[in-house]
């Protein structure tokens, strides 16, 4: 590469570095992770939203089915031995499509815009979800209004339009970081408006929205130097008691790949990795010493 910087991308999970997949960390030394640099992935920079609701007269992607469980992808982040955030839908209660809430009953559980504005308190975040779409993260500063990173400007919308049509979830309980007080979070958000282009300091929607509410530096561009092993690690649960690990050297760098994944649906994921781990498998499966039953 030279002296020239080139944007860097991922384009499938053979180009990850992992961890051992059957989840045993062998400490190899430092390896060199995926590096988002220079590069945006969300609704700030991509016209998703405005091809699935251009405006809000249109049928609303609240009118269509949607069910966490069966479109996002459960996984875990770790710093260190630490857990730091998780999502998880073990525990919840399944309720019916025609049940306001469908698709859980505990923090997960997604609400259409219009609900969630009686259940919001002014320092919560909000994760707006639907299919096919990067995850829109917005704080809300009470009167209806949340502050928000969208199209590379910090702004500050009624809740209602920012959502745009899609089901919210109150994502508080997500990252595990003790939060700032509600007044601190709303003041982090509105000191913000107004905020754009190369002078924002988050490159995607979550990352201002979670530095807002918890006020580490780990959210903001380059707050975390890129040396030396990985300290952060992304577990993706392939299913009940079968999970993958990507590592990472910084937490922002982390968000892009679970967003990534957020967007292109846990089918695709999940299909990706089988791909991945199969020759893995398959050489295991060829080894002498698993044969040693049969002898």
């Amino acid at each position: 590469m030279g002296n020239q910087v080139e944007k860097l991308t991922h384009l499938n999970y053979k180009e990850v570095p992992t961890t051992d997949p059957t989840g045993m960390d062998r400490d190899e030394g430092p390896r060199i992770g995926v590096s988002y640099i220079f590069s945006n992935d969300d609704d700030d920079v991509e016209p998703q939203h405005d091809s699935v609701a251009p405006d809000l007269g249109g049928e609303h992607p609240t009118s269509q089915p949607y069910d966490p469980r069966l479109h996002e992808v459960e996984c875990s982040i770790y710093y260190r031995d630490e857990c730091i955030y998780q999502k998880s839908f073990s525990g919840d209660t399944p309720m019916s499509d025609g049940v306001e809430g469908g698709g859980g009953g505990g923090h997960l559980a997604t609400y259409t815009p219009e609900n969630l504005l009686n259940r919001c308190k002014p320092g919560d975040v909000v994760e707006f979800v639907c299919q096919a779409q990067y995850p829109h993260w917005v704080v809300y500063v009470g009167d209806f209004q949340v502050v928000h990173l969208h199209r590379l400007e910090v702004v500050n919308s009624f809740l209602t339009d920012a959502s745009q049509g899609r089901r919210g979830r109150i994502a508080n309980q997500l990252y595990h970081y003790k939060p700032l007080s509600p007044a601190t979070v709303v003041r982090n958000a509105l000191d913000q408006v107004g905020c754009k282009d190369r002078d924002l300091s988050w490159r995607n929607s979550e990352c201002f929205a979670a530095w807002c509410r918890y006020g580490k530096r780990e959210f903001k561009i380059g707050g975390e130097l890129r040396i030396g092993k990985q300290p952060y690690r992304l577990q993706i649960q392939l299913g009940e008691k079968r999970s993958h690990t990507l590592e990472f050297q910084s937490l922002e760098d982390l968000i892009m790949e679970k967003r990534r994944n957020d967007q292109i649906g846990k089918v695709a994921v999940l299909q990706e990795l089988s791909s991945h781990l199969q020759p893995a498998e398959d050489a295991d499966s060829k080894d002498p010493g698993a044969q040693t039953a049969n002898e």
